[in-house]
């Protein structure tokens, strides 16, 4: 059986890649909702009918885990979704308690998407470990619509992160939170902006390392050659031109993937 990896839009590769690197033994299934990226701008009832239909789907593909590599997805609708299906289901948290942990004297700021930085979850995260109120937060929507493109080192996109992390003392910070996937593809765009004493943290390790518990808890873990099958929102990707460009997000994550 395959284990499933759904998000809005591209950038839950990110967490597929690392998945690809620690499970070389697995087939794996990614699901983008193309049609409907971005989800941290839409109300929380439309994500909540995006996720649904999303699983639905997964379900008849017969995945015996699904990982939410969306953090707006998780925040909003995986805790419903866990009342819906019987198969492990593992969702993104911004690792702002990872980045606490690591440090817990500087700042630490988190960048998502608007809805994450607004939504319920992040306030229960934050009030249950930032108990000596470190942490900011910063809504970068614009970094998703410049991901689906594939315009990661514009000046556009230097000018767009220079001004929204400027606003903050960044000397004063230990690091940045990821807290959107679509975040991973400018890391080093960040960081030609970042001081050196900021490094990345983000959820994808955790995440995937949460999976392989799960699996493992139910011997699901197995061995075959390493698959994937691409869907854009149920649609498979067969296309030589999709094809082409997932792959080239996939080495632009190799690119980045030692930047810290």
């Amino acid at each position: 059986m395959k284990i499933a990896f759904f998000d809005s839009g591209i950038g839950g590769l990110s967490v597929l890649h690392h998945a690809m690197r620690v499970l070389p033994e697995e087939e794996f299934v990614f699901y983008a909702d193309e049609d409907n990226v971005p989800y941290g701008v839409k109300t929380k009832e439309e994500v909540m009918g995006f996720v649904q239909q999303a699983f639905d789907f997964l379900v008849t593909c017969g995945v015996k885990a699904i990982v939410v590599a969306c953090n707006t997805a998780t925040s909003v609708a995986v805790r419903e979704m866990r009342h819906r299906y019987d198969i492990p289901i593992i969702g993104m948290e911004p690792a702002a308690k990872k980045a606490l942990d690591l440090d817990g004297e500087h700042r630490v700021l988190v960048a998502a998407t608007p809805i994450t930085v607004k939504g319920k979850k992040m306030q229960i995260l934050i009030d249950r470990f930032d108990k000596d109120h470190l942490v900011d937060l910063l809504p970068l929507p614009r970094l998703v619509e410049f991901a689906e493109r594939e315009e990661f080192e514009s000046q556009a996109v230097h000018d767009y992160l220079a001004e929204e992390l400027g606003r903050f003392k960044l000397e004063e910070y230990s690091a940045l939170v990821l807290g959107c996937t679509h975040f991973n593809y400018f890391k080093d765009t960040m960081r030609s902006i970042m001081p050196a004493n900021m490094h990345f943290v983000d959820g994808n390790e955790g995440t995937v390392r949460e999976l392989i518990r799960q699996l493992k808890a139910r011997d699901g873990l197995e061995h075959h050659e390493q698959t994937v099958d691409y869907y854009y929102s149920g649609r498979r990707v067969e296309d030589a031109k999709e094809l082409a460009r997932i792959d080239r997000y996939l080495k632009r994550l190799d690119m980045v993937y030692d930047i810290r």
